[in-house]
């Protein structure tokens, strides 16, 4: 099944993945089969899981909060297929910081990709659209865990969501 969903998306294809806290759930290497790139939104662990994700498609990484002896960025700023994408752990969408006023201001992305809440999200607020692809790291407390594959095609934004189940 999650194959077929996967065939259905054409286009230029990106893996959305967050919080793995040094976790690295062996089906995410299937769901993210084919695609162009994979955005990384911190709170990665160690980096032996940037390395495993690199051998799948090139990776875009930022520094989450648990990531403090890393030498990844807090942001990162890229354009993929024509669609200019601010990459950054914490992000509060209907509430964003000055900082993040500021640097939405300057950067005008199309899309605003964050991790931290460990929940799902998927919301265009004006003209960006703000996506995190949920908890990946390992089971806990019932916390329900994701990824997402966005398809990028005529300017679009299509994401869909993949569960990883316990």
């Amino acid at each position: 099944m999650i194959s077929d969903a996967r065939q259905e998306m054409t286009g230029f294809r990106v893996g959305l993945i967050s919080d793995t806290h040094d976790f690295l759930d062996p089906r995410v290497r299937d769901l993210f089969r084919g695609v162009d790139h994979i955005l990384h939104a911190g709170d990665i662990g160690m980096p032996w899981l940037i390395l495993q994700l690199e051998e799948i498609a090139p990776v875009t990484v930022v520094a989450g909060n648990c990531d403090a002896d890393s030498h990844y960025k807090e942001c990162e700023v890229l354009t993929l297929a024509g669609t200019r994408i601010l990459l950054q752990h914490q992000v509060d969408p209907g509430h964003p910081s000055e900082s993040l006023r500021k640097r939405l201001a300057r950067e005008k992305p199309d899309w605003v990709v964050f991790g931290h809440t460990h929940r799902q999200f998927c919301k265009q607020i004006t003209d960006v659209w703000y996506l995190n692809p949920g908890y990946a790291g390992k089971p806990r407390f019932n916390q329900p865990r994701s990824v997402a594959v966005v398809m990028m095609e005529n300017g679009g934004c299509h994401p869909r969501f993949f569960p990883l189940p316990d």
